[in-house]
């Protein structure tokens, strides 16, 4: 069941249109991600379900009460929403306990209780509450924040790329402790994001947001697998893209002939493939002991990344002038030299677009 239902939500700042009718479902305790280019209306949308702004036209509820219809739209501070912006936003001047208990009525008994409960809630030593900001990291300044909002136990927890200031280590930790604290405490979550990675990994549904419409919504895997037209697949990840000819669920490309997840269709079609289904084999000294069928390339240049690299190969044969140099994710332990000559395969299955979304 629905917890957040917004129905044909419009917005615009004069001739510029942010939200062009969208609609979104978000479930009771579940974490949803919205992803988008800077511009697509992603924050638009987020300001409007805080109550911060309301829409021109369009309907939002929580829980089935209605927050807005229209522009008659309940005050934010009426909606019981939790909201921590980009960077935390604490107020320098006061400490962290004054930050975390800010919300909390002043003469409440039980309020330095309750900030000490928030403190832990977040994994944060309760010593650290007689410090300013400024003597703080910025992953502890955001678990601040994130407890601030906590102290009004909100029905809804809104997070508007809560974890962008942060270095690349922190921010993987950060994001990971504050999806399982929302998790175990039930709290429904929206994450504004611009970093895809970051959405597919923190939600249990991503929506992805493109010129004020929500192009995609659905599990991560499912619009990383199964994106709805190219360009969605290409925001959430690199691809490869290429035209084929479809018969029985196998696809006849510049590859060759390989596993396609749509049975039914028949005829020329784009099919995608992601750069880490690619599987790359040095060719054997005799050349007979090749599969007749087998796709060859050459590497023309290897990106070293660790872990995981990036590698570009040039396609031999006739497919060499209809496609593109490919590029493939590798672990580092087995890329091959640049120059060297490779039998090129593919793992798993490629994804059909429809007719329609090409």
């Amino acid at each position: 069941m629905s917890f957040l239902e917004l129905h044909a939500v419009r917005k615009s700042y004069g001739p510029a249109v942010a939200l062009a009718g969208v609609d979104l479902h978000v479930p009771a305790g579940s974490r949803t991600a919205i992803v988008g280019p800077s511009g697509s209306g992603k924050t638009t949308l987020l300001r409007i379900i805080a109550g911060f702004e309301a829409p021109d036209v369009g309907r939002v509820s929580l829980g089935g009460q209605p927050l807005a219809d229209g522009p008659n739209a309940v005050p934010a501070h009426q909606r019981g929403i939790g909201f921590v912006p980009q960077e935390g936003a604490l107020f320098p001047h006061l400490s962290v306990a004054d930050n975390v208990g800010f919300g909390l009525a002043r003469n409440a008994p039980d309020r330095s209780q309750r900030i000490t409960e928030l403190m832990r809630m977040v994994a944060l030593d309760p010593a650290m509450l007689t410090r300013r900001p400024h003597e703080l990291s910025g992953g502890q300044q955001q678990r601040v924040a994130l407890a601030r909002a906590l102290a009004q136990r909100p029905r809804l927890m809104l997070l508007d790329e809560p974890f962008s200031a942060l270095d690349t280590g922190l921010r993987a930790s950060t994001r990971k402790a504050v999806a399982q604290l929302l998790g175990a405490a039930g709290i429904t979550t929206i994450l504004v994001t611009h970093d895809q990675a970051e959405a597919l990994s923190f939600a249990d549904q991503v929506a992805v947001m493109r010129a004020g419409r929500l192009a995609q919504v659905g599990p991560p895997h499912a619009l990383y697998l199964r994106p709805v037209d190219p360009a969605t697949a290409q925001f959430l990840g690199e691809t490869i893209v290429l035209p084929a000819q479809i018969n029985q669920g196998w696809a006849t490309c510049a590859l060759g002939v390989i596993a396609a997840n749509d049975p039914q269709r028949k005829g020329a079609v784009q099919i995608m493939l992601r750069p880490e289904q690619f599987h790359l084999t040095p060719v054997p000294a005799d050349p007979l002991d090749l599969d007749g069928e087998a796709c060859l390339g050459v590497v023309e240049e290897v990106d070293f990344g660790g872990a995981l690299c990036g590698l570009t190969v040039r396609l031999l044969g006739d497919a060499q002038a209809a496609t593109a140099p490919l590029l493939v994710r590798s672990p580092a332990i087995h890329i091959p030299p640049v120059g060297a000559t490779v039998q090129i395969t593919v793992q798993g299955q490629a994804h059909v677009f429809s007719a329609a979304d090409v």
